[in-house]
């Protein structure tokens, strides 16, 4: 089967292996060694990594330059590009000179609102959104042309990813949301945290009933809790996350004493990873430690998606 893009997550998913990515997070400001500590974590433990673009609309380095140092550690970067900060023309341009220095792998997002960042009085762009940035992505690649029907000089050839959130309201669309990023050139999906399996069955369910498990490789989110405050705090006020109460419950109920909550929040991460790799569709792993990127391949081990296939 020809590739879209080489990268080894396509690699992965196409042989039909349980793929497993994680998360690094670029520093707020140029501290180089921040990020190949980070790196040093994940290296042969992920089949990519995603480097955020200034998340939670907080400045960060960039996730193109922090991509790059990525690659330099032996990792394949997942390059995330949100819609908020940039017009077409320059996330054209951006996604060129990335690819150019060997990035295979993109994440297409809206981006969090920039009133949640540090710079509240931000100007958003928005010129085009996260679904419009998928198609313009693939007929950069395919077609070989800019969104302006221009030719391309070297066409990028990206493995398109995009990401779904089951939880948010209302349930009923989101699956038709999923659907429109597919038809616009999604080639993986990476779903946003996980808590509520029930919930997430019938998401899933019901993206199967419409066919779209078997148009896009679906990565389902996982993210450790630390502690019940972590825990009570995305249930309040992270938009779009569903913790169910026996969640809570249990790391309000863990042992007191040095790092005992964190250890539930593992379990607990632990055995929903378990029940993911059951569900029909579910093509992988997609792990966001939040900071805690030197827990990962602890997790990865216990979670048995160790060692990392050869392809």
């Amino acid at each position: 089967m020809s590739m879209k893009s080489g990268s080894r997550l396509e690699k992965i998913l196409e042989a039909g292996h349980f793929a497993f990515t994680s998360e690094l997070g670029p520093p707020q400001g140029a501290n180089v060694e921040a990020i190949r500590k980070k790196a040093s974590y994940l290296n042969g433990i992920t089949d990519a990594v995603n480097i955020t673009d200034n998340q939670t609309a907080v400045v960060r380095m960039s996730s193109w330059g922090a991509a790059l140092i990525a690659i330099q550690e032996g990792l394949e970067p997942n390059y995330q590009m949100v819609c908020r900060d940039r017009n077409r023309i320059a996330m054209q341009s951006d996604i060129l000179g990335a690819y150019a220095h060997g990035v295979r792998n993109m994440l297409c997002l809206s981006g969090d609102h920039q009133q949640f960042g540090n710079h509240p009085s931000t100007k958003g762009v928005f010129d085009i959104d996260s679904i419009q940035l998928i198609s313009m992505v693939k007929g950069m690649r395919d077609d070989k042309k800019f969104l302006n029907g221009d030719e391309i000089d070297g066409a990028p050839q990206i493995f398109i990813g995009a990401a779904a959130n089951p939880f948010a309201e209302p349930f009923e669309w989101r699956v038709h949301r999923l659907a429109k990023k597919v038809s616009a050139g999604a080639d993986f999906i990476q779903t946003q945290c996980i808590y509520d399996m029930k919930m997430f069955r019938e998401w899933m369910k019901q993206a199967g009933d419409m066919g779209l498990t078997e148009k896009v490789h679906i990565l389902a989110g996982v993210t450790p809790l630390k502690s019940a405050g972590m825990a009570r705090y995305m249930a309040k006020n992270v938009s779009g996350i569903i913790i169910p109460d026996d969640i809570i419950d249990r790391m309000v109920k863990a042992p007191k004493g040095a790092g005992a909550a964190a250890e539930e929040g593992i379990k607990i991460c632990l055995e929903h990873i378990e029940e993911l790799k059951e569900i029909k569709g579910v093509h992988g792993i997609h792990l966001m430690p939040i900071e805690w990127e030197h827990r990962v391949p602890e997790i990865a081990e216990r979670a048995k998606l160790l060692p990392r296939p050869q392809v």
